[in-house]
């Protein structure tokens, strides 16, 4: 199922603020040359990304998927002085081109770079999140958010990515292991009264999470 308008996608780009050099390459690389480029943010919801972290001032953010890099270079905007950005990719050749963006990125050394499995990883840091931004495999998301919402500052925040999974969500009959998988992750955020939420359909949809 399409739920992107290409029409609207571009008029929001262009009406968006744009990338910096070392951000923009990255978006640039991936699309030209990465085998599964539309895993890709895009600039809108990069920016997007940018901007909630910017407001969120956080200390402490978890990243679970780095892909190639380029929400990570998002996010670390909003990165107040002193604080760290840790992201976990478990593809070796992804986390390598995400290192190479991030060597040249402003304030590269607040990035911790893990390579390996998140659910592993996950419990070996020691910190308290202001920030969390789940993008990895879908059926493992209640597992990375029951993992990090008990180290999750009060107040703090969890923004899920592709909770419309392409629109198959909206479907009377969901199939697919993702889908299923995305559509009772949505449903365990709804009920659980830990959190308050909102979706919002950017792109192929966002969860923003906070904390009560």
């Amino acid at each position: 199922m399409e739920i992107i308008h290409h029409k609207a996608e571009e008029y929001a780009k262009q009406y968006t603020f744009p990338l910096d050099t070392v951000t923009a390459g990255n978006e640039v690389f991936t699309k030209m040359n990465h085998p599964h480029a539309q895993m890709h943010s895009g600039h809108v919801q990069g920016k997007v990304l940018e901007m909630l972290s910017r407001m969120i001032k956080p200390v402490k953010i978890l990243e679970i998927g780095t892909f190639t890099g380029f929400s990570a270079l998002c996010l670390l905007k909003g990165l107040q002085q002193g604080g760290l950005l840790h992201t976990i990719e478990i593809r070796e050749d992804d986390a390598l081109t995400a290192a190479r963006f991030f060597e040249n990125a402003t304030r590269s050394e607040m990035i911790r770079l893990h390579i390996g499995d998140a659910l592993e990883i996950i419990p070996k840091l020691n910190e308290e999140w202001d920030l969390v931004f789940i993008d990895a495999d879908k059926p493992a998301y209640i597992d990375y958010y029951e993992l990090t919402l008990p180290h999750l500052k009060t107040g703090g925040w969890i923004i899920a990515d592709n909770v419309l999974f392409h629109g198959e969500v909206l479907n009377t009959e969901i199939k697919g292991k993702n889908a299923i998988a995305i559509h009772a992750f949505n449903n365990y955020i709804l009920k659980d009264n830990r959190v308050e939420q909102v979706m919002l359909t950017v792109r192929d949809g966002l969860m923003v999470i906070r904390k009560l």
